[in-house]
């Protein structure tokens, strides 16, 4: 099972050693024996996939002696990157709301087919989940961190983890769409699909690029914000500079109402939000799409604001938006096809 390396950089056992050494001579013989011959791929390959790794999550220096073979999935958005990768078949548990919404009809049925530990979510969309129930598993690698779940936890277990670098406390870089290349750049790593991470992203920036060039994006900006409100009376949240929202405004050519907030999520306060008066609204929310726009209208004050008024509010689930993932692509294309179409 691949796991955190503890021993120190560069340290080797002596069973490896002695490996190596039979493995030279073999290769000295093979030399000798058939000359320049090109060595099997398969070989190759799976010399590539038991080679450790190192990469970085959330400042934590993450280690795997060999390629995951045991996935287990705690938070939904690393599912189209694994999909691209060709790796899905290797997650063996999921916790979590998954909407078949988000996926083509074969991945969501893959999906259902691999065993759900949890789907409950708090009143903040959180997912609740023991960490007992997480090493149960015995996977290898643990995409994502809940609340109840603890990086050292898992890691005594034997269990690398990987964050999204957004949800990290200090984010190493700022929301843009490097943050999803580097996403997909790391787990081609850790997968060892590096060639497939690097046809995602040019697909994906291709993509991008063809909203950014829309008649939509190219118009005159106007001031958009991004929402979370809460169904049924409660908090009403927004989001600033540090979440996947702010790139998406600027490629559809918004401008966020809260770029001077470099928090990722902030709770707003319903006169704050009427000042700031943006002319689009795009709500988020997990769940059922009934009653989300409701929510914003039915505050005090926000008939006055211009996206009310002129019904420019645009609803779409959470991971169309957040957090780094293709789905943020496709989220960014469906936003951009809402502003056309209420042209």
């Amino acid at each position: 099972m691949s796991s955190l390396l503890d021993r120190p950089a560069g340290t080797v056992h002596s069973g490896a050693v002695r490996a190596g050494t039979f493995a030279l001579a073999a290769l000295v013989l093979s030399a000798c024996a058939g000359g320049a011959q090109a060595q099997d791929p398969s070989v190759r390959n799976s010399e590539v996939q038991d080679t450790a790794v190192t990469v970085t999550s959330c400042g934590h220096q993450v280690t795997l002696e060999a390629a995951p073979e045991r996935v287990i999935l705690l938070e939904t958005a690393p599912v189209t990157i694994l999909d691209g990768l060709g790796v899905m078949d290797r997650v063996v548990a999921r916790a979590g709301d998954f909407p078949a919404e988000y996926y083509s009809p074969e991945l969501a049925e893959q999906i259902q087919d691999i065993p759900s530990l949890s789907e409950d979510l708090d009143a903040s969309g959180h997912l609740m989940l023991s960490q007992e129930e997480v090493v149960a598993q015995e996977p290898d690698l643990a995409l994502g961190l809940p609340d109840g779940v603890t990086r050292q936890g898992l890691g005594d277990a034997g269990i690398a983890v990987l964050e999204q670098d957004l949800y990290c406390p200090e984010p190493d870089q700022d929301a843009d769409f490097e943050v999803l290349w580097a996403e997909i750049d790391r787990l081609g790593t850790v997968f060892r699909t590096e060639d497939e991470s690097a046809a995602m992203v040019d697909e994906l920036q291709a993509r991008i690029t063809t909203v950014e060039t829309s008649d939509a994006a190219q118009r005159e900006s106007r001031t958009a914000a991004v929402l979370y409100p809460s169904v049924g009376g409660g908090p009403v949240y927004a989001y600033g500079t540090g979440s996947m929202a702010q790139p998406q405004l600027e490629a559809v050519g918004l401008e966020n109402v809260f770029d001077d907030v470099t928090d990722r999520v902030f709770e707003v306060q319903t006169e704050e939000l009427v000042d700031r008066d943006p002319e689009v609204l795009i709500l988020l929310h997990q769940g059922e799409p009934d009653g989300v726009s409701e929510a914003v209208i039915s505050l005090p004050g926000a008939g006055a604001m211009r996206a009310v008024e002129q019904d420019q509010l645009i609803v779409q689930r959470f991971n169309f938006t957040e957090p780094a993932s293709p789905l943020t692509v496709e989220g960014l294309e469906r936003i951009g096809q809402e502003l056309h179409d209420q042209d």
